[in-house]
């Protein structure tokens, strides 16, 4: 007998994603759990679960499949153009949660809390984009702003232009952020001389620069915290 498309109701009970969601709460499901519950059912000789898993590692990762053209993720085998939908769909809606929600991210205390706010939209970017993040005196977020998109390197970033928002918007202090379209986030030369002309102009302006991070595929770097471009 040839395989049937697999369903969700193939799984056991305690193992079919939408019970697990109903009764441990959305956070306890893997990526690949949340993806077939949106897929609702796979194809013959896989369930909705593996196809997710599938699609994660042709994609290498949720920030991949975020990346994904439509027309590309529509070819994957099992999917097509209403699947598709509600995968991008999803995805943006977490983006934009991540966006619209500053009173829950009340404060950037660490490198960490500023890699959250930014680094599931700029690991997917195909460019390099140069970013200010805002703050307050308490490090609440005020805005964060784009400031350039392209090579970021010494001589094309004009350092004026990087504070503006920050002088319009009163901002005590601001935390630069950009990302490496190539996934390694490693600092370049460039990274760091841009690091040290943005906090010298820092000083004469009276706004504190507490970081510059490099967002990369699943990691970031934050330069103070290595001690590059930071005395």
């Amino acid at each position: 007998m040839s395989p049937s498309q697999y369903r969700i109701t193939d799984l056991a009970t305690n193992e079919r994603p939408r019970e697990r969601l109903q009764h441990l709460g959305a956070q306890a499901l893997s990526t690949s759990e949340l993806i077939a519950i949106l897929l609702r059912v796979g194809v013959p000789g896989e369930n909705a679960v593996q196809v997710g898993q599938r699609l994660l590692a042709h994609y290498k990762g949720l920030a991949g499949l975020h990346r994904a053209a439509f027309e590309d993720l529509c070819a994957q085998h099992g999917i097509g153009e209403a699947k598709a939908a509600q995968l991008k769909a999803a995805i943006e809606l977490g983006r934009r949660l991540a966006l619209e929600a500053p009173e829950e991210r009340a404060s950037i205390n660490s490198p960490a809390d500023a890699a959250a706010l930014v680094a599931y939209e700029m690991s997917a970017l195909e460019q390099e984009h140069l970013r200010v993040i805002l703050l307050d005196t308490r490090n609440h977020v005020l805005e964060t702003v784009e400031i350039y998109k392209g090579s970021v390197n010494s001589s094309q970033v004009h350092v004026g232009e990087l504070f503006k928002p920050a002088i319009r918007q009163n901002a005590s202090a601001i935390i630069v952020v950009h990302n490496h379209p190539s996934g390694d986030p490693t600092p370049s030369p460039d990274d760091v001389a841009v690091t040290r002309a943005i906090i010298q102009a820092g000083k004469l302006l009276d706004i504190e620069v507490l970081d510059h991070m490099v967002i990369g595929q699943g990691r970031w770097v934050s330069l103070k915290e290595r001690g590059l471009g930071f005395a």
